[in-house]
């Protein structure tokens, strides 16, 4: 059985996808069911999935899927007699998605900011607002070393890259060197070789034919943890 905020919620985000074909955010689930933080609304939705109502869609912003209904459920009777609840409020203004909307992305492991170190596969996912990623999919890894610490990259930062096998001159690319190695550089080219630059004067530029640099992806954004 769920609770009453289960069934609410539950029913206010199935209305929201039939009547735009988008999931309410946080902010409007918050505002609709009358609690205090959104802290309340994670809770609500993690029971919901736990019981097989609902479920995320992965490397999206605002993406959830009904999978039962709610009339199978029958939400608490209230110990004394009350009006009928009034319905919930759908008619509300088309917003942009908030940017405190948060989804989660796979943490690959580390990858060099100085000479290129294996790229290594995990399983662990990162929670990230959504705001900081835009479209496309996208993973996150963790830097390891100084040499792009001029384009305010540091070491222990969480790298956001989107997904990608084209770059543009200059931009911030994870380039896989050799298919073993993975770094963290700016990507240029020069009489025909592929030139990867670091941010840092105390590092040269790395030199590589061009089918020995492969690009997985470009810098999105960045997470910095302080302790």
């Amino acid at each position: 059985m769920l609770t009453r905020k289960q069934h609410e919620l539950l029913r206010f985000i199935q209305s929201s996808l039939e009547e735009s074909g988008v999931s309410p955010s946080f902010e409007e689930m918050k505002e609709a069911l009358d609690l205090k933080s959104k802290s309340g609304v994670h809770r609500l939705i993690s029971a919901l999935e736990e019981r097989g109502f609902i479920r995320r869609l992965p490397n999206r912003a605002r993406a959830l899927e009904v999978l039962r209904q709610p009339e199978d459920v029958t939400p608490p009777v209230a110990a004394k007699p009350a009006a009928p609840k009034k319905p919930v409020e759908l008619a509300r203004p088309a917003a942009p998605a908030p940017a405190n909307d948060v989804i989660e992305i796979p943490l690959h492991g580390r990858i060099a900011a100085g000479v290129p170190i294996e790229a290594m596969e995990g399983q662990t996912m990162l929670p990230v607002p959504a705001a900081l990623l835009g479209a496309g999919d996208h993973y996150a890894l963790e830097v390891s070393g100084d040499s792009m610490v001029e384009a305010g990259i540091l070491d222990g930062d969480l790298a956001l890259i989107r997904k990608t096998d084209i770059a543009r001159e200059g931009e911030i690319v994870v380039a896989l060197v050799r298919g073993e190695e993975a770094t963290l550089k700016y990507l240029r080219r020069e009489r025909g070789m592929v030139r990867l630059d670091p941010a840092n004067a105390a590092y040269d530029p790395q030199y590589y034919q061009p089918g020995e640099v492969q690009v997985q992806g470009k810098l999105a954004g960045l997470l910095r943890r302080y302790h």
